[in-house]
């Protein structure tokens, strides 16, 4: 199953991002493949506020399966990687990671991350836009 290219983004583990002993939150994670999902849009011209509005669609997540493999902590240098995938008509599959950056990346976080295209007014599924890979 080929996806199209991938995308990251880099992320710095900011203190608002940790728990009291400087390892970031497990729910913040999610945080950071968001808005990597975000700025792959981004990457490819897109904006979700405009295409709310023009065709009228909404991107939102239905299915989220994560793997925490080694813990971030504060002023880390991460990269988030997103390759997406289409599943189906509606949806689009995510396959998401985390690393932490450097001359030998290290792997914290793995995860698949299953979107559906929904439609503004109705909010019935709706099919994947021909500029998602």
């Amino acid at each position: 199953m080929s996806g199209g290219a991938v995308f990251s983004w880099p992320v710095r583990v900011y203190w608002e991002d940790t728990d009291g002993g400087g390892v970031v939150y497990y729910a913040n994670y999610l945080k950071f493949l968001e808005r990597a999902r975000s700025e792959w849009l981004r990457a490819l011209g897109q904006s979700q506020a405009i295409l709310a509005v023009d065709p009228g669609i909404l991107f939102v997540v239905v299915s989220l399966q994560v793997e925490y493999l080694k813990p971030a902590h504060l002023d880390d240098a991460l990269r988030v990687s997103c390759e997406p995938v289409r599943d189906g008509r509606v949806a689009v599959l995510f396959r998401q990671q985390i690393l932490r950056d450097g001359p030998e990346p290290e792997p914290l976080l793995r995860a698949e991350v299953r979107v559906a295209c929904l439609d503004v007014q109705s909010r019935r599924p709706r099919r994947v836009p021909e500029f998602v890979p």
